[in-house]
């Protein structure tokens, strides 16, 4: 493909995220939403989550996609200090110095 071809789709994806995003946010924005769309609307980011995060973790690319303990761990950890605690800032912590301690003690072996 040339770099004309490329720029134009990256172009039309930009202009048919911004409509499809427009209709939503600009169209219906200014009026009330029924009580059920925004009870599901509430899970959004709950249910895209586990989805961006889970093949990083099951199959990730810093190992061509073999099991790596080290980001499973992390996983976990994570995953138990976010429901333990309730806080986002504090799982995302304990899962990254989880994560980097365990490769630097890796490393030492």
């Amino acid at each position: 493909m040339s770099d004309t071809q490329i720029w134009i789709i990256i172009a039309a994806l930009g202009v048919g995220t911004f409509l499809i995003r427009f209709s939503f946010l600009g169209l219906v924005g200014s009026k009330p939403m029924p009580p059920i769309v925004v009870r599901h609307l509430r899970y959004a980011a709950v249910a895209v989550l586990p989805g961006l995060v889970a093949p990083l973790v099951v199959w990730p690319n810093a190992t061509d996609g073999t099991f790596d303990p080290a980001r499973t761990l992390a996983a976990l950890v994570t995953l138990a200090v976010g429901y333990g605690t309730r806080n986002v800032l504090w799982s995302m912590g304990a899962g990254a110095v989880t994560l980097y301690g365990v490769m630097a003690f890796q490393t030492l072996i």
